[in-house]
């Protein structure tokens, strides 16, 4: 509760009761007016741990409506990140997206098995088609995925992942990634930007 109490009056604070964009986003700007992606306000206010997860075996459904066994999706052999957003959030999941947006290219060459999964948190507005657009707004690579579902599955899937809540509007910023399955859950708590996602990562991966 003390943990998640601060990181409440250090995003408060930084969101000046307005949105996270602002505190998170890169905030240097070239003199031509285009903006620069190497710094990261506040990018390293977020606590690590590893912890062993049990996917829950539910169906969600992917951008393309096709349905999607989560545990067989995450049960390869190739590294994942992941995490939850919905697409009408208009606080910590446009900078979670940014974020995740901008992993890839930190990564370069170690980035090319990546993959990505960002789960819905609100299934009943997020549909497929809405996913879909959503994906292609912030042009989202395709090894990126965004899944949607049942309320009640999605609701399993945060249990089994300690992220749940209550409600929509009470979600944290977290990040869960991993090298393998069998292996377990690397935990991100808090805010970390795309070189410390890209850090954290190349720990856990083994890559330079």
């Amino acid at each position: 509760m003390k943990q998640r109490a601060s990181i409440l009056a250090r995003w408060l604070t930084c969101l000046g009761l307005a949105m996270a964009a602002a505190c998170l986003a890169p905030t240097a700007r070239a003199h031509d007016g285009k903006s620069q992606t190497s710094q990261w306000v506040g990018a390293d206010d977020y606590q690590r741990s590893v912890r062993s997860y049990s996917v829950p075996d539910v169906t969600l459904v992917d951008a393309d409506a096709r349905p999607v066994r989560l545990r067989e999706l995450l049960a390869g052999n190739e590294p994942v990140m992941m995490n939850f957003v919905f697409t009408t959030c208009s606080t910590i999941c446009p900078v979670m997206v940014r974020v995740f947006s901008e992993v890839p290219g930190r990564l370069g060459a170690a980035s090319k098995n990546l993959r990505m999964v960002s789960i819905s948190l609100d299934p009943e507005n997020d549909t497929p088609a809405q996913l879909k657009s959503y994906a292609k707004h912030i042009g989202a690579g395709p090894r990126w995925q965004f899944l949607t579902g049942r309320l009640q599955d999605i609701k399993t899937v945060q249990l089994a992942f300690d992220s749940y809540r209550g409600d929509k509007m009470n979600h944290e910023p977290l990040t869960l990634m991993r090298r393998t399955s069998g292996e377990p859950w690397l935990r991100i708590d808090g805010f970390a930007g795309p070189e410390e996602l890209a850090r954290e990562f190349r720990k856990i991966a083994g890559a330079k």
